[in-house]
């Protein structure tokens, strides 16, 4: 009798501590019951070896016995195992699908309320610009057409190239360059590199690179901030094509070499 009991205790200390373990891992509770019942069963199975031995039985009744305790455990077995849940595919796609609704519906309204913004932000540099140009030109910038992307951005009438050479320097003052890069003494707070001398290394078509791409190329001793990304990606999505050559064929006539600009590097 102390041996059952002996047992039977060791069993449900095991069967508590699995029932502990399984619910800290966050297990369902179906899975916390079926490791108590396995514990129990093993105490069970040590309890029967304590049992006395069954009587010596005629072979006709040996076989009898061992049908029936085969029926008997198939029964218990094949019943127990119906009564958990049983997978079902559409309905472990139906339980994913309601976890991650919430999810999509809020990563859907993140986008949606990006492109709102950048639209709108989109809409404010352009409405400024135009305030500029027409004061700078009388209405006439905005009025003539600007000049094709592909074609040279040396424009053959004088007053129509200042009007460019303008319009990148606006875009300097508008994209807010100064912030990073120091130019004619002004602005910069060492996050890039001075650009005095760019035009000595970079054609105008290698700024417009580095301007939509800035990992195509990478400053002299910027190689840390190059690797960080720290200049944005963001100009080939809120500036104009047009926008982007006029500030690079703006910044191609600096040419001070008394100027310590940084030898560009391409990397793409």
């Amino acid at each position: 009798m102390w041996n059952v009991i002996k047992k039977l205790s060791i069993g449900l200390v095991v069967g508590i501590a699995l029932v502990g373990i399984s619910r800290a891992l966050e297990f369902p509770s179906v899975f916390q019951m079926m490791f108590f019942g396995q514990a129990m069963f093993g105490a069970a199975v040590f309890m029967l070896l304590d049992a006395p031995s069954v009587r010596t039985m005629s072979g006709a009744k040996s076989v009898i016995s061992i049908v029936v305790f085969y029926v008997v455990l198939c029964t218990v077995f094949v019943s127990g195992a119906s009564m958990w849940p049983q997978f079902d595919p559409e309905d472990e796609k139906g339980k994913i699908a309601k976890i991650l609704k919430p999810k999509l519906a809020a990563t859907e309204q993140g986008k949606a309320e990006e492109l709102i913004a950048r639209v709108k932000a989109l809409d404010e540099q352009v409405k400024a610009l135009e305030v500029r140009l027409m004061s700078l030109g009388g209405g006439r910038a905005v009025k003539e057409p600007a000049p094709p992307v592909a074609e040279s951005p040396i424009v053959p009438k004088a007053a129509a190239a200042g009007d460019f050479m303008k319009l990148g320097e606006e875009q300097w003052q508008l994209q807010e360059c100064y912030n990073c890069h120091k130019l004619k003494g002004e602005g910069g707070k060492k996050r890039g590199p001075e650009l005095d001398n760019i035009g000595s290394y970079l054609t105008v078509d290698e700024i417009k690179q580095k301007i939509m791409d800035p990992k195509s190329f990478m400053a002299e001793g910027f190689e840390k901030d190059w690797e960080k990304g720290k200049m944005p990606d963001k100009f080939k999505d809120v500036m104009e094509p047009n926008d982007i050559t006029a500030i690079a064929t703006w910044l191609s006539t600096f040419k001070n070499t008394s100027v310590n600009t940084p030898k560009p590097i391409k990397k793409k």
